[in-house]
């Protein structure tokens, strides 16, 4: 048997070490990628922005970009506004889509796949089209409006062009992915933990705190990494249905750039973004190799 083990080690050795160029070569083109598409960018628009050129031509180090961005009262407003509809929509969604996700897990029947399907549908509608429908129905004398005036009942007061209408719109955006994450990790819940813990006479919170919630506790922070890096970077829906002023840095940048016509200063703003971003991503990232640890 062993003299069968020495003669069968050599091939499979040879084997692997013979595909281990070709996994080079497959991981290579993603990492060449992100090199290309987002660490170039970001190097190149950090060293623009520290690395200025002054009126006799001379190169030097220089942070005045980033000393007026923090020092400027409309570009805090801006950021802090960004980072509320981040953390609000980043709440909003842990609170709608894990209920979801529960009922999707433990429920059975025909109910749950077409509560699955609603769940799953903004994930198919453009930002664009979703931007549209909200003016339509919630804007001002959209449908709800009629539907109210129809019956004397007063108008709402439209959450369109206020600091709540991306609020609304990125989260049921983000919905879609949110609710599938969640759904992947409490795959890894037995239901046998759930049932000897219910024979023990653990009731249904105790049952999810105790059991549920420690098993999906990375898929929840990666849900949310992948919502708040999504949901600090966007553009489209706080374009069309947010306030002018304060607005969040997506649009901020591209008024700056094209109005104001200041490439450094939408840089600027790029690379606080991604200073930011980079924050929320290392919460991901631990994740991940806390998974990998174990």
């Amino acid at each position: 048997m062993s003299e069968f083990v020495e003669r069968a080690a050599p091939p499979l050795a040879e084997t692997a070490a013979s595909r281990r160029p070709f996994g080079l070569l497959l991981v290579a083109i993603p990492v060449f990628l992100v090199i290309w598409l987002v660490i170039w960018p970001a190097i190149n628009a950090i060293s623009r922005t520290i690395w200025r050129v002054d009126a006799d031509g001379n190169t030097g180090f220089d942070l005045s970009s980033y000393a007026f961005f923090f020092s400027d009262r409309y570009s805090l407003d801006n950021l802090a506004v960004t980072l509320w509809t981040t953390m609000v929509c980043a709440v909003l969604l842990l609170v709608i889509c894990l209920p979801i996700a529960l009922y999707l897990r433990f429920s059975q029947g025909r109910l749950p796949a077409y509560v699955q399907a609603l769940a799953i549908l903004p994930m198919f509608v453009p930002s664009i089209i979703l931007a549209f429908a909200f003016i339509r129905v919630l804007g001002p004398n959209g449908m709800i409006d009629i539907l109210l005036n129809a019956v004397g009942l007063p108008k709402i007061r439209t959450p369109y062009l206020t600091p709540w209408g991306p609020v609304i719109g990125l989260v049921w955006d983000n919905i879609p992915l949110t609710v599938l994450i969640l759904l992947s990790g409490l795959g890894s819940v037995a239901n046998q933990f759930i049932e000897a813990a219910r024979d023990v006479g653990a009731n249904a919170f105790r049952v999810f705190w105790h059991i549920i919630l420690p098993r999906i506790s990375n898929s929840i922070l990666v849900a949310l990494s992948f919502s708040v890096l999504g949901i600090f970077s966007s553009f489209t829906l706080p374009y069309l249905l947010g306030p002018a002023s304060p607005e969040m840095l997506g649009p901020f940048m591209q008024r700056t750039l094209r109005d104001l016509q200041d490439p450094i200063g939408a840089m600027t703003q790029a690379v606080v973004a991604f200073g930011f971003c980079i924050l929320f991503g290392l919460f991901y990232v631990r994740s991940v190799a806390r998974n990998r640890g174990k």
